[in-house]
């Protein structure tokens, strides 16, 4: 089963946002030297590239009774937001 979620989510601080990924960057024991350095390239490029360290498929599923999860991707981009727009989908996210 897919399932399709998206968010919209405004940063408010960008820099408490990129310390709290730096910070989780350098203590995930799993990450190889290489992964590492990306992950920290990318969070300096972009607050989307730190937003993405918070995105936990398994903390989403991994309770649900009877649910495995499969395989996971995502990704976070920059996007000006303007719920007024025509195209956006009428959702309340306020």
């Amino acid at each position: 089963m897919r399932v399709t979620i998206e968010l919209i989510a405004e940063i408010t601080d960008e820099e408490a946002l990129k310390a709290a990924a730096l910070d989780q960057v350098r203590d995930d024991a799993y990450l190889e030297d290489a992964e590492r350095a990306e992950a920290i390239e990318a969070i300096g490029i972009d607050p989307s590239g730190s937003l993405a360290h918070f995105i936990d498929p398994v903390a989403l599923l991994g309770s649900v009774p009877g649910v495995e999860l499969a395989a996971a991707t995502w990704e976070s981009a920059r996007t000006d937001y303007d719920p007024d727009e025509e195209t956006w989908e009428e959702h309340d996210l306020a």
